[in-house]
Formats: C-alpha cells, sequence, structure tokens
C-alpha cells in the first residue's frame, strides 16, 4: 500500500454549499436510474422464502449501541428502517450470471413507505436522515460475501473514522457505506452455483447469511494488513489499511492469499486518547 501526497490531498476535506451538495446528489441519482436500464446488467430479482438448504456464511450485528452524543431514539428508528429494507432483500437469489444492486432491490428510502430518522453520517459527523442506519445493512451483506466465492463490483468505503474501535470484531474498514442511489454495493455470481441471500432481525441482532443450492468446498478468512496512522500536514490523522482473504479448499488447506480492498478514512477521534465502551475519553 502506498501513500504520497497526491493521495493526501484527495483525501482532504472539501467545503461545498449545500446547493452544490444537493445538485450534486441529483445528477448521480439520475445516472444511476439510467446506467439501470442501460449497463446490460441482469439484476437479481427474484425471492424465495424458502431457505436453500446449503449455508455458506452467517455473521450477525447489534442492533443498539450507545454512541457518544447520539440519541438512541435514532437507532429505535433505525431498526424501523431496517425491517422496511429487509422486505426488499430477504430470501434474494442470485442465479449465475445475475448481479445484486442494494438499491434497486431496496429502493428510495421515503418517509411515504415508512422509513423514520435515522443516523446518518455527513462529512465526519452525523446528523438525522430519513432512511439512516440502512449502512448497517449494506456492511453486513458486504462482510458476509467477502466469504462466498462472490464477486463484488462495486463497494465504496467509508471515507471518515467517526468513532473508536470499541469490541470491534472485524478488521477496520471491512464494511460498505451507501448512500442512495449512487453509492451503491452490487454483486455478481460468475460461478455456477445459485446463491441465496437470508435476512432477520432478532430481539437484539441484524442476522445476514449466504445460502446456496448446491455445496461449496471453498471457505474464506478475512485479515487486514499494513495498518498504520498517519498524520497529514493539513491537520487530521488517517486510518489505512488492506484488507485480504486466505482460501482454503475442502480438506482446510490454504490455497491462495487474496487482496481485497484497501482504505484510507479521516479519523474525527484523537489516536493517542481512550475511549470507553460509550465512546468517552478515559
Amino acid at each position: 500500500m502506498k501513500w504520497d501526497l497526491l493521495q493526501s490531498q484527495k483525501l482532504k476535506p472539501k467545503v461545498r454549499s449545500n446547493l452544490r451538495v444537493y445538485l450534486g446528489a441529483n445528477y448521480y441519482c439520475l445516472k444511476r436510474r439510467a446506467q439501470w436500464y442501460t449497463d446490460g446488467k441482469h439484476y437479481a430479482s427474484t425471492i424465495d422464502r424458502n431457505s436453500y438448504p446449503y449455508q455458506i456464511k452467517q455473521h450477525k450485528t447489534p442492533l443498539r449501541r450507545q454512541l457518544k452524543d447520539v440519541e438512541m431514539g435514532y437507532q429505535e428508528n433505525k431498526i424501523v428502517n431496517l425491517q422496511l429494507a429487509l422486505k426488499q432483500l430477504d430470501g434474494i437469489i442470485i442465479q449465475p450470471g445475475e448481479t445484486f444492486s442494494y438499491w434497486k432491490r431496496v429502493g428510495r428510502p421515503t418517509k411515504r413507505k415508512g422509513y423514520k430518522k435515522g443516523m446518518v453520517l455527513h462529512y465526519g459527523t452525523f446528523k438525522a436522515g430519513t432512511g439512516g442506519g440502512l449502512c448497517q445493512l449494506s456492511n453486513l451483506i458486504y462482510w458476509i460475501t467477502l466469504h462466498t466465492p462472490l464477486t463484488v463490483t462495486e463497494r465504496h468505503r467509508h471515507s471518515y473514522d467517526v468513532f473508536p474501535d470499541v469490541n470491534r470484531t472485524q478488521p477496520f474498514g471491512s464494511g460498505a457505506t451507501c448512500v442512495y442511489n449512487y453509492l451503491d454495493l452490487q454483486i455478481l455470481n460468475q460461478t455456477e452455483n445459485t446463491y441465496q441471500l437470508c435476512l432477520n432481525l432478532t430481539d437484539h441482532h441484524l442476522v445476514g447469511q449466504w445460502r446456496s443450492l448446491h455445496p461449496e468446498t471453498m471457505s474464506y478468512q478475512i485479515y487486514e494488513k499494513d495498518h498504520k496512522i498517519t498524520y497529514e500536514h493539513w491537520g487530521y490523522y488517517v486510518r489505512h489499511n488492506v484488507i485480504h482473504r486466505k482460501v482454503f479448499n475442502g480438506r482446510k488447506q490454504q490455497i491462495d492469499d487474496q487482496y481485497v480492498t484497501e482504505n484510507h478514512a479521516l479519523m474525527m477521534y484523537n489516536p493517542l486518547l481512550e475511549y470507553g465502551d460509550d465512546n468517552t475519553i478515559q
């Protein structure tokens, strides 16, 4: 992983007017809509509520986290938003040659559809936004996909590291941010197997799993390399790492070590301080 002055300048925060942000978002939304109908991809659209026989990977993440200066009401609203999104995603089938598009399936999260105001990350901080919290779902889908032979063809990293690591169980930068609809998560099935995405909520967790019609012999281990923190000349700490995965065959023998992605994120907290379970300074 190389980090030079040019990359540093690209990550430097840019001040944009509300009008420019609004016009830019609408332009990219329209561009994405046009792509959905002209890019020649076969988008997954079939739903099957009957679980496929073979579980490939399952993972769960907590629905409620106490975050510094964030009202717990936003967490409850997030759960409502997740319930609505799951109705569009649970049981989606990806046939060989098909592409899964997160936003094409979920659609625009609007108040009219029942979506509530949840926490939305915004230029290194957070604000209330309709449909807030859906990044937890895209993060989960991306993570379990890395443990399958499916190919991630579009994923966007978080540009900001907003909260300190507290009880982190996954490598930094192993999620996928989403913004309707131009920051999408897309997954292509280039195998001969058929996959099913199963999602549900328990009282305390969001649970996701990939299942398949036929058994898979490969397994995967995700890990990070070259983790470091740099202090940039324009006054911010930046966190870096590279995500790799080890590939094992049916006899649990490692047969490959694959590059997945690299991450560079502005740190919105002081990395030299210690933080407690509620993200407060010790």
